[in-house]
């Protein structure tokens, strides 16, 4: 089962917190656990799309193995797939930071 409903705060822990800080830190826990969770979706759901195209692209006789050709076709699918997720990636964060920043920087009206 899932940690999502623990108390981020170990019984064990030393330090008291007041009810405010506490609520905080409860909430900022849900929402790490959330991300985690999103994150590990988004990875699963990468590596399936990447597999089904590469396996479509590559296998077109499906047998008890796969022949020399079928494999360096699969690598090599499965590089560029992923290089080209990573410059996308990369580009999507670049263009999230500039427009956080060009928002943070402009005057309100």
């Amino acid at each position: 089962m899932s940690d999502f409903f623990k108390n981020p705060l170990s019984s064990s822990s030393t330090v008291k917190l007041s009810f405010s800080e506490d609520g905080a830190a409860r909430k900022q826990a849900i929402m790490d656990q959330v991300r985690n969770e999103l994150a590990q979706a988004n990875a699963q759901q990468l590596m399936n799309n990447m597999n089904e195209r590469c396996f479509k692209a590559c296998v077109t006789k499906p047998g008890d193995s796969l022949s020399s050709a079928e494999q360096t076709c699969l690598t090599r699918c499965l590089d560029r797939f992923m290089e080209t997720f990573n410059v996308v990636s990369k580009t999507y964060v670049a263009r999230l930071a500039k427009e956080r920043s060009e928002s943070e920087s402009a005057p309100f009206s």
